[in-house]
């Protein structure tokens, strides 16, 4: 791999890893209860990651696979919510296979490779131009949404990413 797409593969690992990190310990109850007014849980913000972040860029933007962006133009905030019946380990299952899945995708990329296909239909007059931009953005994401996870959780039982608080002295 590239040494510049290694570097930026290795912050997005440690934020694939602070995500899953910050869920370790939550109950099943935990990991679906809504916390916050806008009504997500844990759970569903792990789906988010796996089909709008790890599938879509990857599979489908810089590797083209049509079926992957039609997902995602059917109907994002589906990807919100954890099916009937699928139970916690199969949503960190899926997550985990996304992200095995993206990084053979990255492992054959270069970064000045262009995506192999781009939703016109949900960005007309934005596009990121290469894999090199398409990973930038898929880091600030993914360590965005660590962020609410680390709020969350620490709202749930005062858990936070840092163990314990980063003002004691």
């Amino acid at each position: 791999m590239n040494t510049e797409l290694a570097a930026l593969k290795g912050a997005l690992d440690r934020q694939r890893e602070h995500v899953v990190g910050i869920l370790e310990g939550l109950s099943a109850d935990d990991l679906r209860r809504p916390v916050l007014p806008s009504g997500w849980s844990c759970l569903a913000l792990l789906r988010h990651l796996t089909l709008d972040v790890e599938r879509f860029w990857f599979l489908g933007v810089i590797a083209g696979e049509p079926h992957v962006a039609d997902q995602l133009t059917a109907g994002a905030e589906t990807h919100w919510y954890v099916p009937e019946g699928m139970s916690v380990e199969e949503v960190f299952a899926d997550y985990r296979a996304a992200i095995a899945r993206a990084d053979a995708v990255l492992a054959a990329a270069t970064p000045e490779q262009e995506p192999a296909a781009w939703p016109v239909e949900i960005w007309p007059s934005w596009r990121l131009p290469d894999v090199r931009h398409i990973l930038i953005h898929v880091v600030t994401e993914v360590a965005c949404h660590s962020g609410h996870l680390d709020v969350v959780r620490e709202l749930i039982d005062g858990t936070t990413w840092l163990g314990g608080s980063p003002y004691a002295g």
